[in-house]
């Protein structure tokens, strides 16, 4: 190959990785590799299943890229639009949606969408906005206003019912609610309540988990999902079946785990959606201790460095975004490892770049996309 043609593949290769963050990219990376292998396993070397994870991670990272290339300024002028039109499938979805196991998520536009995982970007992107716009001038009434953009999306998932997503969304948009300066004296009293409610389930958990008892604002499956994690045990061919073989998963691996494709609980189809939900049970048997300590190394990795890139921020509007993006990477790790371990009810949350998904890694895609737009344009308005 001639010099001059190796210059012009070695300046558009610089083109199209330039300004993007190395430390993020080789976190994501590293994390895409680890869900890749540990997919290879999960899903036995089935190939129709391989081929579309690989086109999810390819349309995941184009996602990122695009999203990279696009101004923070231009993102902050389309929140609005992007959180209006959220608000108006998610209200078209209530009317005329798709019903898929009972629930009314999905609607079709040519092609099949969820609208409530766009408000997983629409929210802290709606939230930055308004307080970007209210920076220096901030009162009550705005936090109350904040509320209430925020209670709108999560009370249209919640109803569908998509217990785990309105949790998400919900977690996103307080975030930059927090980050933004809600005072803590109005913060620690739901901490103290929660914290009491919780000990109240654990202490009466026999008697308010009765079949007889209705928990109000709650659908039963949720019921039935709380009570199972106090004791799996009551019901270990049915609705405890999921926590009780994951758990043994994660046991069983030990320390060094029990090697790649060697898992029996994995591979004798003793672990429920091992490929998606439930993926770190897979990945726990068969690399144990020390794989789990990567793996979480990694994501430690990807949440200091998403903060570090949200301080370096230019203003309030893409400091509150990168940092609640950020802690978004932070809240799908930690709520689908504890419901994997037993710590927290089962709810249809994925692990970042680990499990199989399309629409999910889609969102991350342009969640990481918007922290590489951050660091991007920022290193051009100081240059």
């Amino acid at each position: 190959m001639e010099k001059g043609s190796v210059k012009k593949i070695k300046s558009v290769f610089y083109g199209l990785f330039s300004g993007l963050d190395r430390q993020l990219g080789f976190i994501l990376l590293g994390l895409a590799a680890t869900g890749f292998f540990t997919f290879l396993s999960s899903s036995q070397n089935t190939p129709a299943l391989i081929t579309d994870e690989l086109r999810n991670l390819a349309l995941s990272f184009a996602v990122m890229w695009v999203v990279s290339r696009v101004p923070p300024k231009w993102l902050e002028m389309a929140a609005v639009w992007i959180y209006s039109i959220g608000i108006a499938l998610l209200i078209a979805v209530a009317v005329f949606g798709l019903i898929k196991k009972g629930a009314r998520r999905w609607i079709n536009l040519g092609i099949v969408i969820q609208p409530s995982e766009l408000m997983k970007i629409a929210m802290p992107l709606m939230l930055a906005w308004y307080f970007h716009k209210r920076e220096g001038i901030q009162n009550a009434w705005d936090y109350a206003v904040a509320a209430i953009i925020l209670a709108i999306p999560v009370f249209l998932i919640a109803r569908q019912p998509d217990l785990g997503t309105a949790l998400l969304v919900f977690a996103a948009g307080l975030y930059v609610i927090i980050l933004a300066g809600l005072p803590w004296k109005w913060i620690l009293p739901f901490i103290v309540l929660g914290v009491i409610g919780i000990l109240l389930i654990i202490i009466f958990g026999s008697t308010i988990c009765a079949q007889d008892v209705i928990w109000p604002l709650v659908h039963n499956y949720q019921k039935n999902r709380i009570c199972t994690l106090l004791d799996p045990s009551s019901d270990p061919l049915g609705k405890g079946f999921h926590t009780i073989q994951s758990m043994i998963a994660i046991g069983s691996g030990g320390f060094f785990g029990k090697g790649w494709f060697q898992g029996t609980q994995a591979h004798l189809e003793f672990i429920p959606e091992k490929h998606t939900d439930f993926v770190f049970a897979v990945f726990s048997e068969e690399f144990g201790f020390i794989g789990n300590l990567v793996l979480l190394g990694l994501f430690f990795a990807l949440i200091k460095r998403g903060l570090a890139i949200s301080a370096s921020a230019p203003n309030l509007f893409t400091r509150l975004l990168g940092a609640s993006v950020t802690m978004i990477f932070f809240t799908y790790a930690f709520v689908n490892i504890g419901m994997v371990s037993g710590l927290l009810p089962v709810v249809g949350v994925p692990l970042p770049f680990i499990s199989y998904g399309g629409t999910a890694l889609v969102t991350l895609g342009f969640g990481a996309g918007i922290l590489m737009s951050i660091h991007r344009h920022r290193r051009l308005v100081q240059s």
